[in-house]
């Protein structure tokens, strides 16, 4: 069959195929051809080479995932898919065939290249599964056992809960399943959004894939083959959210260095069946790595894995010394241990049984073979089945380990085998509705922190008020803004007293605020002004001095180790807590609401603005005035205390409409294209503002037909490669 290649009224790619891996190898073409600059970054970003072309401000990253061993990790993984599921590996290859196939086009259109003097490089056959690590790597936020051995160390056991809140570093969303007798159609809907930081071009491609096996449109992953995380077959529909599990470890080692290029571990007696009862020194693996800097000089990283995986944080030391020795620990070496590369899985098994779902059972196979990220999973078909589960791998070991940062000389830390997958309770479906917006659930069993329950309460509460919903109707579920985390600074301003008049001014304007962050909104403004005062003087408080040093960790890490923002976005919890160190807080909003009524205050869409992630800094745009916040169901979330500018929010919003595919409704931030100033780079963006979605055109009569050069190419490839043999 003749390759063919369409697009609908905002350039979203339309593929059809003769099978399955002419497919992927479009897909790959295609994307490249949109999107070359992107993927080139993704492809860089899994080796850990960006610092070569974006300078000095990509070296921490680049020396995380070369600790980490994010491409060797990739390797072993294509390596074991190529053993245990050769169909999925040969896909795979297609599609990376395609991607090179492409570049070479996409890298002209995209002025980044020129800008930087980076010429496109190969893709590898692996090097889909590096860009899906690097992407999820620290989506199970391990950061946050550094900054809970902090806060215990420094304040004790009971001050972990207070900071217990989905935090600076964490991915969320909103997803809601709504079955067929609370529809007006009597079929499910499923929508929802993706909370990730917010990338341009973005980090989901809206995208249609044909073949005489499946046709399929959703979110893809920009080089990643197929669709993962929400598609829908025509007769059956899926989405995920983050399940907020931890699955990985951080492991307190004890290294010594005995030659220059060698290292020892030490290990338990129960590990090495030792009489030793001071256990024993093995060899490590260790080698140096090079990061060429752009602008800079270049930087040997030693790269360093023990028993339980590779060294990302910590030094040993000259020779003779041992790293790990005391507990000081910010300059301990410390291993991370995570499923990948223990099983040498990632879950790519999955990709195609997904494709060819046709009912929810279906869907439910193919998640058996999910790996990570650990997700929630919604899905329902045409025939009235549902599903609500986890999907993932999750290791079984001591609740230590799930918490703090574990001696890897003790016994008692290792993986003991994986958890069985929780399916959701009847109460999870109750009344016709199931919401996930990673709040405690069929997860809890396999988490530690979870998001507070104001997006998933207020969802359901939305989805309450009228006994049966359409699809267009769920964008005003999307665009909620109501802060129910606003009542516990509320109350504090209710019941204040001794403030001056332009303070008692702004107190009765906020006691009258309907707590809705709207853009327009003076209200929210205000409110956001005083939190913010609140934030900062709780964290100059003496009473949490010792946390405002963090330790010398890598910068990678800071995000989750900085005071400012784990206050601001555990306030509700620190305003609530009986008792907190013998801080008056009533003096301290009282301070805050003088400050914000001395200051001049306009609308909130004036400074909680978008603020997307771009790897070139040059190429700057005046970015739009935002509604929501971080607990509200429009989830665009700044940083209380020290920005109101929002990195993170919806990266794409969606409706599945079982009925009838053709109804269903996506958006994303910007565009299909990652070009700029092309056609479709940003003009999704007004739609995703206002909260409005463009239609699914899945009827190919609808869609234009784009001149056959992919096709071209592709055949003169398969001619000399014919020739070649």
């Amino acid at each position: 069959m003749t390759v063919e290649i369409y697009r609908d009224p905002w350039g979203i790619p339309h593929l059809r195929a003769g099978d399955a891996r002419e497919l992927a190898h479009t897909q790959g073409r295609t994307t490249a051809a949109d999107r070359a600059w992107q993927l080139e970054v993704e492809r860089h970003r899994s080796q850990g080479t960006s610092a070569a072309f974006l300078g000095a401000e990509a070296v921490a990253w680049d020396r995380f995932a070369r600790q980490a061993r994010l491409d060797d990790t990739a390797r072993r993984c294509f390596r074991a898919l190529e053993r245990t599921d050769p169909e999925t590996a040969d896909w795979v290859v297609a599609y990376v065939d395609g991607v090179n196939e492409g570049l070479a086009e996409g890298a002209r259109r995209a002025p980044e290249f020129a800008e930087t003097g980076l010429a496109p490089g190969r893709w590898e056959p692996w090097t889909p599964l590096g860009v899906w690590l690097a992407t999820h790597i620290l989506f199970a936020g391990f950061p946050a056992k550094l900054w809970r051995e902090e806060v215990v160390r420094r304040l004790g056991a009971d001050a972990v809960g207070l900071f217990a809140t989905d935090g600076p570093g964490t991915s969320g969303s909103n997803g809601w399943l709504v079955t067929g007798e609370r529809t007006v159609t009597g079929q499910p809907v499923i929508a929802g959004d993706p909370h990730r930081f917010i990338e341009d071009p973005g980090v989901y491609q809206q995208i249609h894939l044909s073949c005489p096996e499946f046709d399929v449109v959703g979110l893809a992953v920009p080089g990643i083959p197929g669709i993962a995380h929400f598609g829908h077959t025509g007769t059956v529909a899926w989405a995920i959210t983050n399940a907020m599990a931890d699955y990985q470890d951080l492991y307190r080692e004890r290294l010594r260095r005995v030659g220059p290029q060698d290292v020892e571990r030490l290990e338990t007696v129960e590990a090495l069946e030792a009489l030793d009862p001071d256990g024993e020194w093995r060899p490590v693996a260790r080698h140096v790595e090079t990061i060429a800097v752009a602008g800079g000089e270049p930087i040997e990283v030693e790269v360093i894995e023990t028993a339980r995986g590779p060294i990302v944080i910590g030094s040993i030391g000259s020779i003779g010394s041992i790293g790990g020795a005391e507990d000081a620990a910010a300059t301990a070496p410390l291993s991370l241990r995570y499923p990948p590369r223990v099983t040498e899985d990632l879950g790519f098994s999955a990709l195609l049984p997904l494709l060819r779902a046709r009912r929810v059972a279906d869907v439910d196979r193919a998640f058996d073979q999910w790996v990570e990220p650990v997700n929630v999973v919604q899905a329902a078909d045409t025939e009235g089945g549902v599903l609500h589960r986890v999907a993932g791998r999750v290791p079984v070991r001591g609740q230590d380990n799930r918490t703090r940062i574990v001696a890897a000389w003790e016994p008692g830390h290792e993986w003991q085998g994986w958890h069985e997958m929780p399916y959701g309770t009847a109460g999870d479906l109750a009344d016709g509705v199931a919401v996930m917006a990673n709040q405690r659930g069929p997860a809890t069993p396999l988490g530690v922190e979870f998001a507070p329950v104001h997006r998933a309460a207020r969802i359901r509460q939305l989805l309450d008020r009228q006994p049966a919903w359409s699809a267009p109707e769920m964008a005003d579920i999307h665009m909620d803004t109501h802060l129910a985390s606003a009542a516990p600074l509320m109350d504090h301003l209710a019941v204040l007293d001794g403030l001056t008049l332009e303070a008692t001014a702004l107190r009765d304007r906020l006691l009258r605020w309907d707590r809705r962050m709207t853009a327009d909104s003076t209200g929210a403004a205000a409110y956001s002004a005083v939190r913010g005062g609140v934030v900062r003087r709780l964290v100059a408080h003496p009473a949490f001095a010792a946390l405002a040093d963090p330790p010398a960790y890598p910068e990678i890490f800071r995000p989750w180790l900085a005071l400012l923002p784990r206050v601001g976005f555990a306030l509700e919890n620190l305003l609530k807590a009986e008792e907190l160190y013998g801080i008056d807080r009533a003096a301290l909003v009282r301070e805050a609401v003088e400050e914000a009524a001395a200051q001049p205050l306009g609308t909130w869409g004036d400074t909680h603005r978008l603020a997307p992630w771009r790897a070139l800094t040059t190429t700057s745009y005046y970015e739009p005035g935002l509604s929501g916040d971080h607990d509200c169901v429009l989830c665009t979330s700044a940083v209380p205390g020290l920005t109101d500018l929002s990195a993170r929010g919806p990266a794409a919003r969606y409706v599945w409409d079982l009925a009838d595919r053709e109804n269903s409704l996506w958006v994303v931030p910007f565009g299909a294209s990652g070009v700029p100033g092309s056609a479709h780079h940003r003009d999704q963006l007004p739609l995703w503002l206002k909260g409005d979605l463009a239609p699914v055109i899945t009827d190919w009569k609808q869609l234009t037909q784009e001149v056959q050069e992919v096709q071209e190419a592709h055949e003169t490839q398969e001619v000399e490669e014919n020739h070649d043999h």
